[in-house]
């Protein structure tokens, strides 16, 4: 999920944020229609803005504008809660671990030299997608316009375009399972009324993100074929991955948040970058769909398991008794409080 204002792609907190593959490449999408034309997937002129081919409108500048998840859905309870921090790193994971987004982020990505920074941007867009209103479909047109020059050859020899179809919509896949299988650990597992809601609301959020209908499995049962041969034709463990897991990866101290934390952090950070790293990387893991976790190669074993389980525990015990102001995240918790205003 490239969620940033830079000129680089960025791999986000889970979605729109790599490079795909430009049209000749092979298409991941086998259970779904084929994209049309160009690399963005239309037939539209060079230069002119692609639209959802389906979903529901909202009414504004942009008269084609889809609309955002709705205010008291399933994303609107789970989107901005802190322990979706916990849970997208998985899906960045599960992105670039498709050859041709991989070598999208490792060749544009400025996550090597500013990675707070773009954590940061990253999680003020995907906090857009669900919370941002009228600021949605704006935030979605922005990344596709970031993207339109992001082009390259993966590690396989295989150009790749950042608004291929195929690609671009596997980046808005992985959420989908992720945060699935997180709330599951971390809340409650979904009823199966919740967990079509919840993949009705992706959908919007896809369209939010300038992808067609035609280039998304439309209900849950389209979905898991379609992400299963991803998993087991396209996924591995590419030079991203498994920097990103990497405890020894160089990374710089945190630049973000409060003041005082910061300048606590700093002189610390030798000692703790390591100690953080592997925290990390056992959430990233741990936290990841298993059945995407093995398409990878990663390695889980039953004593981590119980250990995830043992800290998922703590979690939906502690996280629903902090108060609103702790639980959800500043862009989330300002339009929750004006829904309640405007008596949503």
């Amino acid at each position: 999920m490239s969620t940033s204002g830079d000129t680089a792609a960025e791999p986000g907190a889970g979605l729109a944020g790599a490079a795909g593959a430009e049209p000749g490449a092979r298409d991941t999408r086998r259970s779904a229609p084929g994209p049309s034309g160009t690399p963005d997937g239309t037939a539209a002129a060079e230069g002119s803005e692609p639209g959802p081919a389906a979903g529901p409108r909202a009414t504004g500048r942009h008269s084609a504008d889809p609309v955002p998840p709705p205010v008291g859905g399933v994303l609107w309870s789970v989107a901005g809660d802190v322990r979706a921090l916990l849970m997208l790193p998985a899906a960045l994971t599960m992105q670039v671990a498709h050859p041709a987004i991989g070598a999208g982020v490792d060749e544009h990505s400025v996550f090597r030299t500013d990675p707070w920074g773009r954590g940061e941007r990253s999680l003020r867009s995907v906090q857009l997608w669900v919370y941002g209103g009228d600021r949605a479909a704006a935030e979605g047109r922005r990344l596709r316009a970031l993207h339109r020059s992001i082009q390259g050859t993966d590690a396989h020899g295989r150009r790749y375009h950042a608004l291929t179809p195929a690609y671009y919509a596997w980046v808005h896949a992985t959420g989908y399972p992720v945060y699935r299988h997180g709330l599951a650990l971390l809340h409650r597992p979904l009823t199966e009324a919740q967990d079509r809601r919840l993949y009705a609301e992706w959908l919007q959020v896809g369209r939010i993100l300038g992808i067609h209908d035609r280039d998304m499995p439309q209900t849950v049962e389209e979905f898991w074929p379609y992400y299963r041969t991803v998993l087991a034709e396209e996924l591995e463990a590419t030079a991203v991955v498994r920097e990103l897991l990497d405890p020894d990866a160089p990374v710089p101290a945190p630049d973000r948040g409060p003041l005082l934390l910061r300048l606590v952090l700093r002189p610390l950070w030798p000692l703790l970058r390591r100690p953080f790293q592997r925290v990390r990387a056992f959430l990233t893991v741990g936290l990841m769909p298993p059945d995407a976790r093995a398409a990878i190669g990663l390695e889980w074993t039953p004593e981590q398991e119980r250990r995830l389980r043992r800290l998922a525990r703590v979690v939906r015990v502690v996280v629903p008794v902090l108060p609103e102001r702790l639980r959800y995240l500043p862009l989330a918790r300002r339009a929750r409080e004006a829904a309640r205003r405007a008596g949503r």
